[in-house]
């Protein structure tokens, strides 16, 4: 199992990288959906983390669970993007596909619940 501090880190790591790495290797020309996907999904992570309940967030507000959820549809938004959703296969999609199963494979072995979640469950 990967702790939810480890699972913070990846978060940040892969966040960048989805942001980056689609400007860095030219996917797709412009406003493709092959250049935006990643990115979006990269920023959308970054806010996740930032306002998770886990030891590297700024505030803590979404559940671990939830955010793992979360992590698990960003995955498959990403792997489904050059075939069904986009159709941008032709152009790129190695990249897509193994970041989405590596968001996916994270997601599945971390941790369900941080320290930081205790207390909240009874509250609500």
């Amino acid at each position: 199992m990967i702790s939810t501090r480890v699972h913070g880190i990846i978060d940040y790591l892969m966040a960048a990288v989805l942001i980056v790495v689609p400007f860095a290797f030219g996917f797709g020309v412009g406003n493709s959906a092959a250049l935006w996907v990643p990115v979006v999904i990269g920023i959308v992570l970054l806010m996740t983390s930032l306002i998770t309940r886990y030891e590297l967030s700024v505030v803590k507000i979404v559940p671990m669970a939830v955010h793992l959820g979360a992590d698990i549809l960003a995955g498959l938004v990403l792997i489904l993007s050059p075939f069904w959703l986009f159709g941008f296969s032709d152009q790129i999609w190695v990249p897509h596909v193994v970041l989405g199963v590596a968001e996916i494979g994270v997601a599945l072995l971390t941790r369900k619940h941080s320290k930081f979640d205790q207390g909240f469950e009874h509250r609500a």
